[in-house]
């Protein structure tokens, strides 16, 4: 008598990942928030801590199955790190540089509105 030793396990799937809709390097602002900054990193799909996506609120939180986007962040105020949905980004089009702190570690110029890489690996 031969016995099966093996559960029936879901496949976990993963969301497609989708084509990012922003560069990195590009100005880019939020669609609601008063902030802008310079994209760094992208993922594919959320990358981030269930924490973090629980602690924003149901009503505005962003889906999963988009790319979301690593910023070098400012606002009126202070300057920081940003992880942010396609879903809440539009591009900046002031032309005007971002002035977080780190920006010259990661880019080299901005150059007709984009900033240049530094060509070095981020991870």
């Amino acid at each position: 008598m031969e016995i099966d030793n093996h559960a029936s396990v879901p496949a976990i799937v993963a969301p497609a990942p989708r084509i990012a809709k922003f560069a990195i390097g590009q100005v880019v602002k939020h669609r609601i928030y008063p902030f802008r900054g310079v994209i760094f990193d992208v993922d594919p799909v959320f990358a981030n801590t269930e924490e973090w996506l629980a602690s924003i609120p149901a009503e505005v939180r962003p889906r999963r199955d988009q790319p979301f986007y690593h910023l070098l962040a400012e606002n009126a105020q202070t300057t920081y790190v940003a992880y942010v949905s396609e879903q809440n980004l539009l591009p900046d089009e002031t032309g005007k540089p971002v002035s977080h702190p780190q920006v010259p570690h990661f880019f080299k110029e901005l150059k007709r509105g984009l900033y240049v890489s530094r060509d070095r690996a981020l991870h």
